[in-house]
């Protein structure tokens, strides 16, 4: 089989490059920067990942490469919780990711040669947040920005089964590994100086990077599924639990909370992203058969910090 990437050289694209090469997989990655992605992928390491350039916003000859791909995995977008959201930040952040999914579903209704699925990366940002709500695939969507985004985003994926191609929609929780979001909050505890982030009632729906890689190759492989899943554990905790476990599992203290005024400064409206949050329970994921291998939170954390 082989499987085009979007987004393949970023936290999660490189850990599931990895994966899908160890089932034996070809894969193409699709990228605008092919001397950074050389480097991330160089061809004597690589031998069975092919680079190729596009322009993810744009029409263009790269669409016609993924006619040979039998999956094709849609990770790409601009990053959510780093700057301030100005109004040129929040257009890069829709576009970014409604404008990618316009032009691959373009290219696969061109196509005559088919891909069997199509599987594209959302959010959980899609429910809103909420301190006391529960949410699972089937609640409706929330009202803010990050939420728009997301039915857009959604929305340009959905256009793919117009062509008879399957569908699987992540939405994605935070991931957890040694990198991303977890990577910016362990140097406070190092430091002796960790704490939960505002005022640690908000929810914090997670997944561990190897489940979100497997879940995705789930996807990829098994015809069954189809549709909105969920790609977050079973386990949701609040952010002052998760604070708590960091410095259990790293030996260091949790007393020292980072205050919200501090967030939001740094951050302006972007600081929704980690100061409110939703719990989001993955119904039909674990309907549909798939095995966690990371359920709950400390032994999460134990792999990755130790």
């Amino acid at each position: 089989m082989k499987v085009a990437i979007t987004g393949a050289t970023g936290f999660v694209g490189s850990r599931l490059v990895e994966r899908l090469l160890a089932e034996g997989m070809k894969i193409m990655v699709l990228t605008r920067d092919t001397d950074g992605a050389r480097k991330v992928f160089p061809s004597n390491a690589y031998p069975n990942v092919e680079i190729t350039a596009y322009t993810p916003t744009a029409s263009g000859s790269w669409q016609n490469e993924i006619a040979n791909c039998e999956a094709i995995v849609n990770l790409a977008g601009a990053p959510i919780s780093e700057g301030r959201w100005t109004t040129e930040r929040k257009q890069s952040i829709l576009s970014s990711r409604k404008l990618t999914t316009q032009k691959i579903v373009e290219a696969i209704a061109q196509s005559t040669t088919k891909p069997k699925v199509l599987v594209n990366a959302s959010a959980v940002g899609y429910y809103g947040t909420s301190e006391n709500a529960t949410f699972d695939e089937n609640s409706p969507s929330g009202r803010d920005f990050l939420a728009q985004v997301c039915q857009d985003w959604e929305a340009e994926a959905q256009k793919v089964t117009d062509s008879g191609v399957r569908l699987v929609i992540l939405r994605f929780g935070i991931v957890l590994g040694m990198g991303g979001a977890l990577g910016k909050m362990i140097t406070p505890f190092k430091l002796f100086a960790g704490g939960p982030i505002g005022s640690g009632e908000q929810w914090f729906s997670w997944i561990h990077l190897d489940d979100i890689v497997n879940l995705i190759l789930r996807a990829i492989t098994t015809s069954e599924m189809s549709g909105v899943f969920n790609a977050t554990a079973p386990q949701p905790v609040r952010m002052a639990e998760l604070s708590t476990t960091m410095g259990e599992v790293m030996n260091r203290p949790s007393w020292l909370p980072v205050p919200a005024f501090a967030i939001e400064a740094m951050l302006g409206d972007g600081a929704v992203v980690v100061l409110e949050g939703q719990k989001v329970l993955p119904q039909r994921t674990l309907q549909s058969g798939f095995t966690y291998q990371y359920s709950d939170l400390k032994p999460a954390l134990e792999n990755i910090l130790k």
